[in-house]
């Protein structure tokens, strides 16, 4: 049976839904600038990353459905795995109006899902280090692309980070105090509060490629813990 998950939430626990159909497991598009230059045979192709894309389900109602329910669980975003990939989660929102007239009438309609192009794995939980004598770590990325981490530290003062030898932050630490950094959203903070302006570095130096990376540190950093290390396309 085909069935979808919604920020934890089976579809088959909505009453009178059903999933007629998944989306085909597909890459996502690169987004390129493409340029020609008179007198240059060809062209000049620059990549500027992976595009976001759309996946579209086919909904269906059978029974004594609760239609209200239904609307209210396609009114959400977050994350979301589809049964032909129950290993892997998207990251997604619901933009485009849903036709529920359409479904009470005619038992069917369409939802359309704007996913990320990256895919992550359920199994794969956040890695938590204590760090002794600026010990370091060996992080894998068990996916098929460079992975960009959200990695939190503790400790105090000014910190160094270091991945596979190079050095990427320097961080200004208080006084027992922690700081996260969402590589793949170029953000460091702290709660709510951004820290952006306490770090040194190049965000997007930190990506983690295929395999085993060695990530140390410098300074009085205590414990380090590191999550969606792998992901695929």
């Amino acid at each position: 049976m085909n069935y979808i998950i919604l920020n934890g939430v089976k579809s088959t626990q909505i009453q009178g839904l059903m999933i007629q159909s998944l989306p085909f497991i597909s890459k996502p598009q690169m987004r390129t600038q493409i340029e020609t230059i008179d007198g240059r045979d060809g062209d000049i192709v620059t990549k500027l990353g992976y595009a976001a894309y759309d996946k579209q389900l086919l909904i269906g109602l059978r029974g004594d459905f609760n239609i209200d329910e239904v609307i209210s669980y396609f009114n959400s975003d977050g994350v979301v795995t589809f049964s032909n990939e129950d290993d892997k989660y998207y990251k997604y929102q619901i933009l485009e109006a849903v036709n529920f007239e359409k479904l009470i009438r005619f038992r069917q309609a369409t939802v359309t899902l704007h996913v990320q192009p990256f895919k992550y794995s359920l199994s794969e939980g956040e890695l938590d280090y204590p760090i002794r004598n600026n010990a370091e770590i060996v992080v894998h990325n068990s996916g098929n692309i460079f992975s960009k981490p959200v990695i939190t530290l503790y400790g105090s003062n000014t910190c160094g980070v270091y991945l596979n030898g190079s050095q990427v932050f320097s961080i200004a630490m208080g006084v027992n105090d922690s700081i996260t950094i969402d590589t793949e959203a170029l953000e460091a903070y702290k709660g709510t509060t951004l820290k952006n302006r306490i770090v040194t570095g190049n965000y997007d130096k930190f990506y983690l490629p295929i395999g085993p990376n060695v990530i140390k540190f410098s300074g009085n950093v205590t414990q380090c813990t590191i999550k969606n290390y792998s992901r695929w396309l």
